[in-house]
């Protein structure tokens, strides 16, 4: 049967498994995530509940489905974890990669499609598809990264024994192998797919994605204002926040009026110094985070292993031009470097140099913010992903 479109006929045989009885049509699609509820816009950053608001925009009759685990079940998994010889588990996230998680999830995810008569599964992730091929199930996956592409920069990578990563990477074939389509959020996922696990590229699709409650800014902006912002959230380190904070360190030697405002929780004071020029807010509503984005010169946001990064698109949303890492998906949303700086180099000393470069031409800023806006508004939305995934 063909992916798509989603609104399709099953024989009768089959629709009364999952209708009761008789020929039926079926216009319902589950969105699944192991890491929370779907519907919870801080899941993943929003993304699953942004596509399934925007499928139903289409008239799918989509819903979410959380696939995770409780905490009885996640002590379980860590010891099959240090039973398997991969030695103590580095984050939550490495438990979920086993094999015995990987099945425990995908059969949980099974038993509630079938309860609720849908027979499609778009997953946000590799961890709740089938390990082997699934007749009564249609799966689909929408991911902004894979396995092998995380790897190399991941903060415990050391910790990550030589057994488990080979492990890790073929389960992932294994999975990949029962998907019927893959959509990615970026081209460099889309071609990596098809060149290191081997899909044929007629399987993958690059969709995109969208952003958050950010609007699109069209009022004065003084780039001449060495103003620059960094939103860590909860993932200070993680996010590039100590590169940063060295970074205006060393630039603010040549600039002593540069400023840094940073978007952080609680946890992230521990990691910032009493340095003149810096403040510093915790969660904030979303309208006083547009008003910063609107206000500051540019984001920097040297993450070390954001797959994509959705704050660079509502920067550029903002006329707010980015300088970040010239890795995963920063090259592609910046179109390299027309909307934005990119960093070789993942240095303190680097950034710097990249800051006050960029402050040294405000007419060239000014030019980024208009050319990435531009590029944004016409390449990024949830209701484009949606489309593109109903038009195949």
């Amino acid at each position: 049967m063909s992916a798509f479109p989603l609104r399709f006929e099953l024989p009768d045989s089959q629709a009364c498994a999952y209708a009761g009885a008789g020929h039926r049509r079926f216009e319902r699609l589950a969105v699944s995530s192991v890491f929370g509820d779907p519907l919870d816009r801080g899941t993943w950053s929003g993304a699953p509940y942004n596509v399934i608001r925007s499928l139903q925009k289409l008239g799918i009759a989509a819903e979410g489905i959380h696939s995770g685990f409780s905490r009885g079940e996640r002590a379980l998994l860590g010891v099959h974890y240090l039973m398997q010889g991969y030695g103590r588990p580095p984050s939550g996230e490495a438990l979920l990669r086993i094999r015995v998680a990987r099945q425990r999830a995908a059969e949980q995810l099974a038993s509630i499609a079938r309860r609720r008569h849908i027979r499609h599964i778009l997953h946000t992730g590799t961890l709740d598809l089938p390990m082997q091929p699934c007749r009564e199930l249609v799966h689909y996956l929408y991911c902004d990264h894979t396995w092998a592409l995380s790897l190399p920069y991941r903060p415990a990578r050391e910790a990550y024994s030589t057994s488990a990563v080979e492990e890790f990477d073929q389960l992932e074939r294994e999975a990949l192998r029962n998907v019927e389509h893959v959509f990615t959020f970026g081209a460099y996922v889309r071609e990596h797919m098809i060149s290191h696990y081997g899909l044929a590229p007629d399987r993958v699709t690059a969709v995109g994605s969208g952003m958050g409650q950010i609007e699109p800014y069209a009022g004065a902006k003084d780039y001449t204002r060495p103003d620059l912002l960094f939103i860590a959230k909860h993932l200070f380190m993680a996010k590039g926040g100590g590169m940063v904070i060295e970074a205006f360190r060393l630039a603010r030697q040549q600039r002593p009026d540069l400023t840094l405002t940073i978007v952080g929780d609680k946890r992230s004071r521990a990691y910032i110094p009493a340095l003149p020029g810096i403040r510093v807010f915790d969660h904030l509503p979303w309208r006083e985070l547009q008003r910063l984005l609107r206000m500051s010169t540019m984001l920097v946001q040297p993450m070390l292993n954001d797959p994509w990064g959705q704050v660079y698109l509502e920067a550029l949303l903002s006329r707010t031009p980015v300088i970040g890492l010239h890795r995963n998906g920063l090259p592609e949303i910046l179109e390299d470097g027309r909307h934005g700086f990119l960093v070789t180099e993942e240095k303190p000393a680097a950034v710097a140099e990249a800051i006050l470069d960029a402050l040294a031409d405000p007419l060239r800023l000014s030019a980024m913010g208009l050319s990435g806006q531009r590029h944004v508004l016409q390449t990024y939305s949830w209701d484009r992903v949606a489309q593109a995934m109903a038009s195949l």
